[in-house]
């Protein structure tokens, strides 16, 4: 790690590696039918699953084994997206009813191949990270209670530089779906009009998640004031339908706030394929603008129905992954 200090763009990070990787992780797996503690052995690292039969959804009937289950359907296409990245874990012990918890340090004892990404913050305090590489991993953080996963937005080994930055169309009390649908709409629209790619996905909460993929270069204090620009310009536009006003005590009823604040550094949002702690179940799921057209809910979109979604179309979000087609933000500084 470096001896430099950190500033309000500079962090220092370092990425700690197990002594040995799993080449890959299984395309598919099926968890035993065991109830109480099982062990897997996932390219020969060993992850211990727990309270398998604890209801996490009371309504659905959905058990910590299902979610579980879940997130192993959708490892595949879910992992490239939150590999390489520190993981803040929210950690749900009593399911989707009960109080959370976040947590940000690795918990000990943990398994050895964890892997951390140490970031210093401003206070010099410096924080240990897990990181999802691998199925294991991954069922690991999950089986720690954590129903949905945040990711940073940058990378370990620069974690002040993203690359990708978002809106969190956020609707108001009393604000319906529908609204969300239009706001979002709207920001594709203005976003094609800067020839910025941009790609969306349901939050599984309330709202819709915008992304466009940048090349990796601006802060993340610049990529937050090029979002906060963007969203006051979308209030100007249509400002009887949309706002850009963080504070709720200042923020006018009845619109769909166009978040800019989540691109600030250490904030996450929920990630792709995540699970979410609704009655439902819903996940935060990629959609296609056609579907948005067309009128989607959030309740479309649960932990039943979305492996077999993916497994049909694919990753719709495989843009975000690539090194072409990103965006050079740094034309508007």
């Amino acid at each position: 790690m470096s001896s430099k200090k950190p500033t309000r763009d500079y962090h220092p990070s370092k990425r700690s590696r197990p002594s040995e990787r799993p080449r890959s992780s299984p395309a598919s797996l099926t968890l035993p039918p065991e109830d109480g503690e099982i062990a897997l052995t996932l390219e020969g690292r060993t992850v211990k699953l727990t309270n398998l039969k604890k209801v996490f959804w009371s309504g659905e009937g959905l058990t910590k084994r299902d979610l579980l289950q879940y997130y192993a359907d959708v490892s595949e296409f879910l992992l490239p997206h939150v590999a390489d990245r520190a993981m803040v874990m929210k950690r749900y012990p009593n399911g989707a009813s009960g109080d959370f918890f976040f947590m940000k340090r690795a918990p000990s004892p943990r398994p050895d191949w964890i892997e951390l990404c140490s970031i210093t913050h401003g206070s010099g305090n410096v924080i240990d990270f897990p990181m999802v590489q691998d199925l294991a991993s991954l069922l690991w953080v999950i089986n720690l209670g954590c129903i949905d996963l945040n990711q940073w937005y940058a990378r370990c080994d620069d974690v002040d530089r993203p690359d990708y930055l978002h809106f969190d169309l956020d609707p108001g009390p009393g604000v319906e779906f529908a609204q969300v649908r239009e706001v979002a709409l709207l920001v594709r629209e203005a976003l094609d009009a800067l020839a910025m790619p941009n790609f969306a996905k349901t939050t599984g909460s309330k709202g819709i998640h915008v992304y466009v993929p940048i090349v990796r270069g601006p802060t993340q204090k610049q990529v937050w004031t090029f979002a906060k620009e963007f969203a006051k310009a979308m209030e100007s536009r249509s400002p009887k339908l949309v706002t850009a006003v963080y504070k709720v005590a200042l923020r006018p009823k009845g619109r769909v706030l166009v978040d800019y604040n989540q691109n600030a550094w250490g904030r996450t949002l929920a990630s792709i394929y995540s699970v979410r702690p609704t009655p439902r179940a819903t996940v935060s799921v990629p959609v296609t603008w056609k579907e948005v057209e067309k009128g989607i809910s959030i309740d479309d979109f649960r932990i039943d129905n979305v492996p077999a979604r993916v497994r049909r179309l694919g990753d719709l979000w495989q843009p975000l992954l690539s090194r072409t087609g990103r965006f050079a933000l740094e034309a508007f500084f």
